[in-house]
């Protein structure tokens, strides 16, 4: 046989290969979001305020009280100008340390996990996402106080915020009375708002990415979700996000869109309310009843299966014009008292 004729049947064979190894991955994502979307309808449903509901995608807490973080390691000392003084947590893009300032004013330091931080193009687009994290502001967030993302660990400073995750406070002390609900639906939108106007997805909203603050909830790790795109975390298939609160569209491979945040916004407040998971052989529509009525509208279009359909997070907060969320007593007494544990000694 010919050299050029079976150089060209090879590439042709390695083609096919491709397109079919491809293809199945397609198949496998499309499955995957399928049984996902199933889970979610067929999971037990916890009973609001009776213990703690079960909440997709368990994470180690945001912020533990300062009163009983661990230690920041000795070896680490201090980043740019913050001494970090303890361990407040740690997830699967880093690890979150109390830093204070050469005035003593507390932040919240995030060092990059070195199996992330060895990676080129994740420099790069940490570095990014961080300029584009600076432009962020509103009430609801943790705006970027300092950042080197070429630095060894690369790491990211933000605003301390003295509060459990809202994560915490439903596994403590179940669904929320409608009051917070309302507050909690305000806040997250106004944050969202904020992000997607800066050009920026979270991706990963979910109850422990959610501070709950005597002034409000305010919303983390915004941004700091998609770094990951690219890196040996997307090689393999893994899909940056928490089950349960995950669009269908990302667990199918789709383009991604600031969409899935308000699908995300949707399922967080079903399990703030105590309406997700939801009870087995139950509709959507009957799940959403148990939802205050104005709300329970606009989480309706939030969990379109259709991203187009969604509404935008300004759509949402146009629609809540009407409720009066409370802002000094937004908080049940119980509640209050996890935010009180997080505040430093003396403040």
């Amino acid at each position: 046989m010919e050299p050029v004729v079976l150089v060209s049947l090879v590439v042709l064979v390695l083609a096919v290969t491709v397109s079919v190894r491809s293809a199945r991955r397609r198949a496998k994502r499309r499955r995957h979001a399928e049984q996902e979307h199933a889970g979610l309808l067929a999971a037990p449903r916890h009973a609001p305020g009776v213990g703690p509901p079960p909440v997709f995608g368990a994470a180690p807490p945001a912020h533990r009280p300062v009163q009983s973080a661990s230690p920041a390691p000795p070896a680490l000392g201090s980043l740019g100008r913050f001494r970090l003084t303890a361990r407040l947590g740690q997830g699967g893009m880093g690890t979150v340390y109390l830093g204070l300032t050469p005035g003593g004013r507390p932040v919240a330091v995030k060092v990059i996990n070195p199996e992330l931080a060895v990676d080129p193009g994740f420099r790069r687009r940490f570095a990014r996402e961080v300029e584009a994290a600076r432009t962020v502001g509103g009430f609801h967030t943790a705006p970027v106080v300092d950042a080197d993302p070429h630095g060894d660990p690369p790491w990211l400073a933000t605003e301390y915020i003295p509060g459990p995750s809202l994560q915490e406070v439903l596994q403590r002390h179940g669904a929320v009375p409608v009051r917070t609900l309302h507050a909690l639906a305000a806040g997250i939108a106004e944050a969202l708002a904020e992000i997607h106007g800066s050009g920026v997805i979270h991706r990963d909203l979910k109850p422990s990415n959610v501070i709950v603050s005597g002034t409000g909830p305010r919303l983390i790790d915004f941004g700091i979700a998609q770094l990951a795109d690219g890196t040996q975390l997307t090689s393999t298939g893994f899909v940056i996000g928490t089950p349960g609160f995950v669009a269908p569209e990302q667990l199918s491979g789709a383009p991604v869109t600031s969409a899935v945040d308000l699908y995300a916004f949707g399922m967080v407040l079903c399990h703030a309310a105590g309406a997700a998971p939801f009870p087995q052989g139950t509709s959507l529509e009957s799940a959403l009843g148990m939802l205050p009525t104005q709300l329970a509208g606009i989480i309706a279009r939030c969990l379109d299966h259709d991203p187009g359909r969604r509404p935008t997070a300004s759509d949402v907060l146009r629609q809540l014009s009407g409720v009066q969320a409370p802002v000094d007593d937004w908080l049940p007494p119980p509640v209050r008292t996890m935010v009180d544990g997080h505040h430093l000694p003396g403040a």
